[in-house]
C-alpha cells in the first residue's frame, strides 16, 4: 500500500506559537516521502490590519511573525522536500516572498522557488463597479481598506505542479491550504467532487492548528490535556481517495481522540450536509471518526458535491473609532464604587454610546447599554475592573472617554487606580458574493 501523503500544519492564526513548526517538520522529515508544511495566520480582521500596516509602509502587509516562523525550518524543509504552502503573504505576498528569498540567502541556502498566487485582491479601482453592483449604494458610503476574494485550491495546485518550494497566498479559503497540495500530488481534477470534499475536510482539521490536537478542546475536570503547556500540532496522512488519518508532532504534549476531532470538524460548520468552500461543497452528514489508536484518528465517509459558482468576498472598511478606559477599585465596596464609576461616566459621556463592564463582577453577560448589569443585584465583590468603551465616527468624540475615566482618579468614587486609556482606528466589514469568473485566480514564480 502506497505510503500517504503528510500535510502538518505549524500556525492556526496570526500569532500563533512560533516555536511549533519545528517538531512538525522533524516529523515530517523522519517519516520521509512528499509533504507538505502548512501555515494558516489569516482572518478577516489580520487582512484589514495588515492593509493598514502596507499603507504605512509598502514593505509591510504580510505576517509580522514570518521570521520567527520560517527561519528555524527553511534549511530543513528544503533539505528533505517539504514544501510549505501559507496565506502568511496576507496583504503583501510578494513582499512575503522577498522576505523568504532574503532569509534563505542570510542562511545560504539553496534559492527556493517561491510562487505568489495571485487574484484575491479586489481593492483596486478595476474591481470597484464589480464591488458596487454587488453591494450597491452601501458601497459608496464606505470608505474600504480591503476587498478580497476567497480563492480556492487550484492556483495552489499549479504552482506546487510546476516545482514551487513555497506558495506564498493571500486570501485563500483556510482548507484549500491543504487541498491545493492534495490535488498536486495525487492529480486530482478540480471537480473531483468526492476527493475535494474529503481533502476539503481533512484542511478543515488542520486549519486551526492545536484546536484539534487539545488545545482549544482543554477543560480541566471535564477535559484534561495533558502537556498543554508544549501542545503538538497537526498532521494529516491523506490518502489517494482524500481520506485521512489525523496524528500530532512526535514527542510533543496534547492529545487526538475522536472527541478533539469531532469538536474541530463541527468548528464554524453551519450546515453538516454543505459546507461551502471555493473548490467543493463538503458533506459530513454520514461522516464517521474513527480511533485508530493512541493519537491517531481517521476521518472516514466524506462525501463532495458542486462547488459554489460564486466566491465570498469580503470588503473591510473604516468603522471610525474606538475608544476604551479600565480603572480598578478593590477593597470594601469595591463594586458600588466601580457601579458609581459607571454611573459617572455614563452621565458625563452623554451622546456616545458607551459599553460598560464590571471585570471581576459582571461583564460577558451584559448588553451594550450594561442593562443586564444594571437589573442585577449588586454584589459585593472585592476586586473590579471597570472597562468602558465607545465608538464614533470622529476622534474628538471617542477622546472624550479617555479623558472622562483618567478623570477618575481624582474625581471620584474613592480608590480607584491603575487607569489605562487607548483609542484606535475601528474597522468594520460587509460580504457579498462575486461570479468565480470574473476573479482572476492564478500564480507566479517569483524569479
Amino acid at each position: 500500500m502506497p505510503a500517504p501523503y503528510r500535510v502538518g500544519c505549524a500556525a492556526g492564526f496570526s500569532g500563533d506559537r512560533v516555536d511549533a513548526a519545528g517538531p512538525v517538520v522533524a516529523t515530517l522529515a523522519r517519516h520521509g516521502g512528499p509533504s507538505c508544511l502548512v501555515f494558516e495566520t489569516l482572518a478577516e480582521r489580520t487582512l484589514a490590519l495588515a492593509q493598514l500596516a502596507r499603507r504605512q509602509d509598502p514593505a509591510r502587509g504580510y505576517e509580522p511573525l514570518l521570521d520567527l516562523m520560517v527561519t528555524p525550518i527553511l534549511g530543513a524543509c528544503l533539505e528533505h522536500g517539504i514544501r510549505i504552502v501559507s496565506n502568511f503573504g496576507q496583504a503583501n505576498p510578494d513582499g512575503a516572498a522577498m522576505r523568504l528569498r532574503e532569509i534563505a540567502r542570510a542562511q545560504k541556502l539553496r534559492p527556493p522557488r517561491i510562487a505568489v498566487i495571485r487574484g484575491d485582491d479586489l481593492s483596486g479601482a478595476a474591481h470597484r463597479a464589480i464591488l458596487r453592483r454587488e453591494l450597491g449604494t452601501a458601497f459608496d458610503r464606505v470608505s474600504v481598506v480591503a476587498a478580497n476574494a476567497y480563492l480556492g485550491a487550484e492556483p495552489i495546485a499549479a504552482a506546487l505542479a510546476a516545482g514551487a518550494d513555497i506558495v506564498v497566498a493571500g486570501r485563500v479559503a483556510d482548507p484549500s491550504l491543504v487541498v491545493g497540495p492534495v490535488m498536486a500530488h495525487y492529480g486530482v481534477s478540480p471537480d473531483d467532487w468526492a476527493r475535494l470534499g474529503r481533502a476539503t475536510m481533512a484542511g478543515h482539521l488542520l486549519e486551526c492548528g492545536s484546536q484539534v490536537t487539545g488545545g482549544y478542546f482543554a477543560d480541566p475536570g471535564i477535559k484534561d490535556v495533558p502537556g498543554l503547556e508544549r501542545v503538538g500540532f497537526p498532521i494529516a496522512e491523506i490518502d489517494a481517495q482524500g481520506g485521512c488519518v489525523v496524528t500530532k508532532a512526535d514527542a510533543t504534549g496534547g492529545l487526538v481522540t475522536a472527541r478533539t476531532v469531532k469538536e474541530q470538524l463541527l468548528y464554524e460548520v453551519h450546515d453538516p450536509a454543505a459546507y461551502l468552500t471555493p473548490d467543493v461543497t463538503a458533506d459530513i452528514g454520514e461522516a464517521e471518526v474513527r480511533e485508530l489508536g493512541a493519537d491517531r484518528v481517521a476521518l472516514e465517509g466524506v462525501r463532495g458535491h458542486p462547488r459554489p459558482e460564486r466566491l465570498k468576498v469580503t470588503v473591510c472598511h473604516e468603522g471610525g473609532w474606538l475608544a476604551e478606559g479600565e480603572i480598578s477599585y478593590a477593597g470594601a465596596g469595591a463594586e458600588a464604587r466601580a457601579r458609581l464609576a459607571g454611573d459617572v461616566l455614563k452621565r458625563r459621556l452623554e451622546g456616545l454610546d458607551v459599553r460598560i463592564d464590571l471585570i471581576g463582577a459582571l461583564s460577558l453577560f451584559a448588553d451594550d447599554a450594561g442593562r443586564l448589569m444594571s437589573a442585577r443585584d449588586p454584589g459585593d465583590a472585592r476586586d473590579v475592573r471597570l472597562r468602558v468603551a465607545a465608538a464614533h465616527p470622529e476622534r474628538a468624540e471617542a477622546e472624550r472617554l479617555a479623558r472622562e475615566v483618567t478623570a477618575l482618579y481624582c474625581c471620584g468614587p474613592a480608590g480607584g487606580g491603575g487607569v489605562r486609556t487607548a483609542i484606535r482606528q475601528r474597522l468594520d466589514t460587509m460580504s457579498c458574493f462575486v461570479p468565480r469568473e470574473e476573479i482572476d485566480a492564478r500564480y507566479e514564480m517569483l524569479d
